[in-house]
């Protein structure tokens, strides 16, 4: 058996004497045989290392604490200097040297209060050039290196801002002429303004910018118009416009940045403008030689119908504006009401016929065209005569004045003319005097039945019926002449008589009329034939006019076929109009007027054999 190995003299034995020292290792401290009494003290070279280090710590403490207050000093002078800059530039000064604007490119109307109100959204162009202004634009360099330098990092700020908001109190818009008159005031919206340095001589730099606009137009039209027409004289509008307060800050509306720390007010601003009127196309080019183009220049009715529906008159009609505006602008309009009222011969206001409004529409180039459609309105009695007159002129190839207002737009009123129909109108048509005889007396008397069509002009479809009329007649010997076609006119008897013409026959009063529908042909409006009665109504023989009598008298007695007598004249006419609110006498409507021309065939059986010989020779 091998016995154990005897015991390693090397190793310790526990508790007793000392074991041998082990060998050093990687671990194993290399002060390990140092007394805690030498750590505790520092050497000199410690002490001095730690005294150099605290001391340049200190100083690069200082350094950069100076550095930096430096820093921020010279940004504070940066700093104080543009807004010292800033402060010092005027409203006029960013309207003459920074703000372009083009436009604007697009009008909508959102909406017309009761009050004249208009609620305007604009599209436009717009942007500021804000190194012109200030002074920092790279075209103004050169005169020293700090300018240059306060140049360049000037245009980097206003890069970094980018944008403004703009927020203005209410703006009055004053003649310049006349700046105690207030001509509009406009409230607009917070706006955001694009800012630009060193921007290309073109416009394609300028940002569209919508804005929402409340105008209130000046209630005094005579103002309006006065100014309209300096306007046109001066080939200039020249205004001024002045508000309260302006706010700029910094950055978009309701953005949370840096930006909206920068801010700057001015008040009590006041600008001039001065826009020249271009030429406009359709339009004279304006001028102190050159009038202000009147409303009926500027408007044309295409088409006017007016007809019965159940218990009204409906109206339609069809115009055109020009529209003077450049082929960029667009505009969009709502529906705009407007009253037609016709103006009173005597001191009475103008009366109100007729309640209209246009259909919404936008600008077409050369022309607007707008859709109109509305009713008559309830007329009273005594507007009789001035609706009448109108009704008169109208179907006698006469023109009318007018007013036109909108209730939109209070105390505007604007004259022009309503146009008579296009062909003119031949009304009475067909007119003769049926089974006429002439018998003599104290005065000539004549009798038959007045026979005549009514055609109203095309487009008025009216359901109506006549019941009196009122003939004013000159009778030729033969058919009237091609060279005298006007009806006589007050006094009763033209002047000079006309050629042929021997008799005039009127009646004292009116003459009880039956009517009715009748066929109407392509162009024509409402047609109506209409019969009146003529018994024993005197006929006066025109004076030195007894040869032209004696002459028809015999070709009546001699000739086979009698004579033909012709007839030219006017006619009153009463009718109830269907759907007319009209609260005169039984309704009805006096028109007075109406121009005819026909000619009667007067045999001997319209002569009494027992009186043609009385015939010959009028009474004295």
């Amino acid at each position: 058996m091998n016995s154990p190995a005897p015991p390693d003299p090397s190793e310790e034995l526990p508790g007793k004497g000392k074991g041998r020292a082990e060998a050093p290792t990687e671990h194993t401290p290399l002060l390990a045989g140092q007394s805690s009494s030498n750590e505790e003290i520092p050497s000199p070279t410690t002490e001095h290392t730690r005294r150099l280090l605290r001391s340049r710590l200190t100083m690069v403490f200082f350094v950069s604490l100076s550095l930096c207050i430096g820093v921020f000093v010279l940004l504070a002078l940066l700093a104080w200097s543009y807004a010292a800059k800033v402060s010092k530039i005027s409203p006029d000064d960013v309207v003459r040297d920074g703000l372009i604007l083009r436009g604007p490119d697009r009008v909508d109307v959102v909406n017309i209060t009761s009050s004249g109100e208009l609620w305007l959204s604009i599209d436009a162009r717009l942007g500021v050039d804000a190194g012109a202004v200030v002074g920092m634009n790279s075209d103004q360099e050169g005169a020293s290196l700090l300018g240059d330098l306060w140049r360049c990092v000037g245009r980097w700020g206003v890069r970094r801002l980018g944008r403004v908001t703009v927020t203005l109190s209410m703006i009055d818009i004053m003649s310049e002429a006349d700046p105690s008159t207030i001509l509009a005031s406009v409230n607009p919206s917070p706006l955001t303004v694009p800012l630009t340095v060193n921007p290309p001589n073109d416009v394609s730099w300028l940002t569209h910018v919508p804005m929402l606009v409340l105008v209130r137009p000046n209630n005094d039209t005579s103002t309006l118009i006065e100014f309209m027409r300096n306007a046109w004289r001066d080939e200039s509008i020249d205004i001024r416009a002045k508000t309260a307060q302006a706010l700029i800050q910094g950055g978009s509306l309701n953005e949370k940045s840096w930006r909206n720390r920068l801010h700057q007010k001015f008040f009590d601003i006041n600008t001039s403008v001065h826009l020249p009127i271009p030429s406009l196309p359709g339009l004279p080019h304006p001028g102190p030689k050159v009038p202000f183009p009147s409303v009926q220049e500027l408007v044309t009715l295409k088409s006017f119908s007016i007809s019965s529906e159940s218990n009204h008159l409906a109206i339609r009609a069809a115009a055109t504006i020009i529209d003077p505006a450049p082929p960029t602008f667009n505009l969009t309009s709502p529906s705009i009401p407007f009253i037609v009222s016709l103006p009173s011969n005597s001191s009475r206001p103008p009366i109100p016929v007729a309640s209209v409004s246009t259909a919404p529409f936008t600008l077409t180039h050369p022309n607007i065209s707008l859709d109109i459609s509305g009713t008559v309105l309830p007329l009273a009695s005594d507007a009789s005569s001035t609706l009448s007159s109108f009704l008169s002129r109208y179907l006698s190839k006469q023109s009318n004045p007018i007013l036109i207002s909108s209730p939109l737009i209070p105390n505007l009123a604007l004259e022009t003319v309503f146009p008579p129909p296009n062909p003119p109108p031949c009304i009475l048509r067909n007119v003769t005097i049926k089974d006429m005889k002439i018998k003599p007396g104290t005065t000539f008397l004549a009798s038959g039945t007045v026979y005549a069509r009514i055609v109203l002009p095309k487009g008025i479809d009216v359901d109506m019926v006549v019941s009196r009329v009122l003939p004013d007649v000159l009778v030729f010997d033969g058919e009237v002449p091609e060279s005298f076609q006007s009806p006589p006119t007050e006094p009763p008897l033209p002047d000079p008589l006309p050629e042929k013409a021997f008799g005039h026959i009127r009646p004292d009063d009116w003459l009880k009329s039956l009517s009715a529908p009748d066929e109407s042909d392509e162009g024509e409006g409402a047609v109506y034939v209409v019969t009146a009665k003529i018994v024993d109504v005197p006929l006066e023989v025109l004076p030195g006019r007894q040869k032209e009598f004696s002459n028809f008298v015999s070709k009546v007695v001699f000739s086979t076929d009698g004579a033909i007598a012709g007839i030219l004249g006017t006619a009153a006419v009463a009718a109830k109009v269907v759907g007319l609110p009209f609260s005169g006498p039984n309704g009805e409507m006096e028109l007075f007027g109406l121009p005819f021309k026909g000619s009667v065939r007067v045999g001997k059986k319209s002569m009494l054999r027992s009186t043609t010989s009385h015939l010959f020779s009028p009474p004295p």
